[in-house]
């Protein structure tokens, strides 16, 4: 099938090791994947997502569905023993056949229930973006599987924690006092988890759609084992370019961590900690793959905080 990529999917895969050689080989990778499954393509979603190409198909019995290519560094694996396990309660279905396509299309294909691509919880007046966005997300909360391999909240944090002190350009560097306190944070955190639940990992407002099965399901999971207060600490950053618009950004911001702690029945202080450290490593991470004023607000935010 010939297609041209989404450009948000480009310039996202422009930014990682083997993001191009994975787009070269994506159109008989799709034409695979179609094959062995069975289906009949619509469209390829755009604007899609930053990490996978996601196509709107139809199945044999002519029911919708989506089919989903993700990169291995993307880590699909994860993605595929999550859904299984949550089998739709709050996320989206992984269909008959999702399961095993790895036999015959490759481990980076997911075939997965449709959702309405256009309609999220973002398009929702912001108050009631958050309340959607929480009730979704606590669904997900669950004790993982027996014998997981899913990566923990201490593991992925320990990665981009090494990430974020080799980005630091020198003792000067302004990031600097900002790094270090949110290593602090992450030590302290890290001590005494409350609990290890299995979480989305990557959740925000743009990852709740619309569905009929029931009104918000989440999608795009990059899961990993640990404490809610980690998950949630995404939410509250969201719309961050409307925060540092306002005059008032920084104590909303305070707000909204006390509001979404207490709906969620998280500890506010270790929200907070989780906030700041998964702000920091966002804002530094796209200081290093040329969005300044991503990071810029990022660290703003964080500086906050």
């Amino acid at each position: 099938m010939a297609f041209e990529p989404p450009p948000r999917l480009v310039r996202a895969l422009a930014e990682t090791t083997g993001g191009e050689d994975w787009l070269r080989g994506l159109p008989q990778a799709l034409d695979r994947a179609v094959e062995a499954l069975a289906l009949s393509v619509e469209r390829v979603q755009v604007p899609g997502g930053r990490s996978s190409l996601v196509v709107l198909v139809r199945r044999s019995d002519g029911s919708p569905a989506v089919l989903k290519l993700i990169p291995r560094r993307s880590r699909p694996a994860g993605e595929r023993a999550a859904l299984a396990h949550w089998h739709g309660l709050g996320a989206a279905q992984l269909l008959e056949g999702g399961a095993d396509a790895q036999a015959g299309t490759g481990d980076g294909v997911l075939l997965l229930e449709r959702l309405n691509p256009d309609v999220s919880v973002r398009t929702l007046p912001e108050a009631k973006a958050l309340l959607e966005g929480a009730a979704t997300l606590r669904r997900l909360w669950v004790e993982p599987p027996s014998g997981h391999v899913f990566e923990t909240v201490e593991e992925r944090t320990g990665r981009q924690a090494d990430a974020m002190r080799a980005a630091l350009v020198g003792p000067g560097d302004e990031a600097a006092a900002l790094v270090d306190t949110a290593l602090g944070l992450r030590a302290e955190l890290l001590a005494d988890p409350p609990e290890r639940l299995l979480l989305h990992g990557t959740f925000r407002q743009s990852k709740v759609l619309g569905g009929e099965r029931m009104p918000w399901l989440a999608v795009g999971p990059d899961p990993v084992v640990g404490e809610c207060a980690f998950d949630l600490a995404r939410l509250v950053r969201d719309r961050v370019e409307d925060l540092i618009a306002m005059p008032s950004g920084a104590a909303t911001t305070r707000r909204r961590v006390k509001r979404l702690a207490e709906s969620l029945e998280v500890d506010r202080e270790r929200l907070r900690g989780w906030t700041v450290f998964r702000a920091v490593e966002s804002g530094l991470r796209a200081r290093r793959v040329g969005r300044p004023r991503d990071a810029d607000w990022l660290l703003e935010f964080a500086a906050w905080l």
